[in-house]
C-alpha cells in the first residue's frame, strides 16, 4: 500500500514517455511523494496541484487522482479533508471533461464529482464521529465498571462487618432480655416462694395458716415455670395472652395484694386507647419488679397503681407508703421527679410515682432491667423516694400513631 502510487504513476509516466514536461512533473511529483515530513495539509495540496498539472498535460493522469484522494482522506482531518476532496474531484472533473469545450459541461461534470464526494466525506466524518463517541462511551463503561468493582468489594466488606456487629447486637439484645425475664419471671418468683416458706416455717403453731403459705408457694413455683417456659420461647406474659393491659394489671395488684396482705388500689385515668403490645409488656413487667420492690423492701401498708392515657402517651405510676431512701444521685436509683398518681393516698393523678425501698433499687438489676424496657420504647422511667413518704417509679411510653395521625 505504501508503493502503490508510485507504480501508478510509473505506468502513467510509461504512456507518456514522448512527452518531456510529463515526464519531469511525474519526477516531481514522485520526489513530492517521498518527502514524510511534509504530510497532512502542505503535502495534500502540493499533491493536488501536481495532479491538476499532469491532468492539464494529458487527461490520462485523471487516473492518478485516486492517490490524491486517499491521502486527503487519510491525512486530513474536519474540515480541511472535505475542502481537499473537493479539489481532487475537481482535478477528476477536468479529466474527465478534457476533451469538452463547453464551460457548463466542464462545470457539470465537475459538479458530479465534487458533490458526492463531498457527500461521502461527510459520512466519512459522520462515521469517525459516532465511533470516537462509541470509544468514549466504552471507555467510560470500563471505568464505570472498575469503580462499580471496587464499590462492590468495599460494600461486600462493609456488609460482612455489619452483619458482624448485627449478629453482636443481637446476641447481647438476647442476652439482655433473657436477663430482663429472667429477673421478671424467675427471680419474682423464687422471692415469693421463699418469702411464703419462711412464713410457713414461722406459723408451725397454725396448721391452716401454714398450709396457706405452702399453698401460696405451691401456686407461685406453677406460676414461675408457665412464665419461664414463655420466656425461653419469647411469647407474651401471661396476664396480658387474653386480657388488655389494664386488666392485667388488676389482676396482678390483686394477686400481689392476696399474696403479701398489703392492700393496692389499681386506678385508670383517661380515655383508654390501644397500646402497642410491646409497650404493655414492658408496662406489666414494671409493675410487676416495682410490686415485688414493695414487698421485700418497703415495709408498706398500701400502695397504688395508676394508669393513665394522656394525650401521645400512656403512663404508668405505682407509688407505696413505706420506707423510701434519701435521694443520694443516680448511683443510688433515684431519679429526677415526674408526674404519676398519688396511689398510696387512694389513687388519682398527683406527685410523683412509683413503688419500692431502698435496697431494690440502690444498684439493683431491678432498675436496669425497667430502665432498658422503657428507654427501648424511646420512654421515660422516673423514680422518687423519700426515707419517710414512700417511694413512687412512673414510666412512661409514647402511643404510636398511624398514617391517618390517630393513636394506635
Amino acid at each position: 500500500m505504501r508503493w502503490w502510487p508510485f507504480a501508478l504513476l510509473a505506468a502513467l509516466a510509461a504512456v507518456n514517455a514522448g512527452a518531456p514536461a510529463v515526464l519531469a512533473v511525474c519526477a516531481l511529483t514522485a520526489a513530492w511523494m517521498l518527502q514524510p515530513w511534509w504530510r497532512r495539509g502542505g503535502f495534500v495540496a502540493g499533491l493536488i496541484a501536481l495532479n491538476a498539472v499532469l491532468v492539464l498535460l494529458t487527461p490520462w493522469f485523471g487516473l492518478f487522482t485516486p492517490v490524491s484522494y486517499v491521502n486527503a482522506f487519510r491525512q486530513l482531518d474536519w474540515p480541511w479533508q472535505p475542502v481537499a476532496v473537493a479539489g481532487c474531484a475537481a482535478v477528476a472533473g477536468t479529466a474527465q471533461s478534457s476533451g469538452v469545450d463547453h464551460p457548463l459541461i466542464w462545470a457539470a461534470v465537475v459538479a458530479g464529482n465534487v458533490v458526492p464526494m463531498c457527500g461521502f466525506s461527510w459520512f466519512v466524518r459522520r462515521a469517525a464521529r459516532h465511533e470516537e463517541e462509541r470509544e468514549a462511551a466504552l471507555a467510560e463503561a470500563r471505568d464505570a465498571n472498575h469503580r462499580l468493582a471496587a464499590s462492590l468489594a468495599e460494600n461486600a466488606a462493609l456488609h460482612e462487618r455489619l452483619l458482624a456487629q448485627a449478629t453482636d447486637a443481637a446476641v447481647r439484645d438476647e442476652r439482655r432480655r433473657m436477663a430482663r425475664e429472667i429477673h421478671d419471671t424467675l427471680a419474682q418468683g423464687l422471692t415469693g416462694i421463699i418469702s411464703q416458706l419462711r412464713a410457713a416455717a414461722h406459723a408451725d403453731d397454725d396448721p391452716h395458716r401454714r398450709r396457706r403459705h405452702v399453698e401460696a408457694a405451691t401456686a407461685l413455683a406453677g406460676e414461675s415455670l408457665t412464665e419461664a417456659r414463655r420466656s425461653v420461647h419469647a411469647l407474651r406474659p401471661e396476664p396480658l395472652r387474653t386480657a388488655r393491659l389494664a386488666e392485667a394489671l388488676d389482676g396482678v395488684a390483686s394477686r400481689w395484694s392476696a399474696l403479701h396482705g398489703i392492700p393496692v388500689r389499681f386506678t385508670t385515668t383517661g380515655t383508654p386507647l390501644p397500646i402497642p403490645p410491646d409497650a404493655e409488656d414492658a408496662l406489666l413487667r414494671v409493675a410487676q419488679e416495682a410490686l415485688t420492690n414493695v414487698a421485700k423492701h418497703a415495709r408498706a401498708t398500701r400502695a397504688g397503681v395508676t394508669l393513665s392515657f394522656l394525650d401521645a402517651e400512656v403512663a404508668l405510676d405505682i407509688r407505696d407508703d413505706g420506707r423510701g431512701f434519701p435521694a443520694t444521685g443516680d448511683g443510688a436509683g433515684a431519679a429526677a421527679s415526674g408526674g404519676g398518681s398519688g396511689a398510696a393516698s387512694g389513687g388519682g393523678s398527683g406527685g410523683g410515682s412509683g413503688a419500692a425501698g431502698a435496697g431494690g433499687f440502690a444498684g439493683g438489676f431491678g432498675v436496669t432491667a425497667m430502665r432498658q424496657r422503657i428507654e427501648a420504647l424511646s420512654g421515660t422511667l422516673q423514680i422518687e423516694s423519700d426515707a419517710r413518704d414512700g417511694t413512687g417509679v412512673s414510666a412512661r411510653v409514647p402511643l404510636r400513631t398511624i398514617d391517618d395521625g390517630r393513636p394506635a
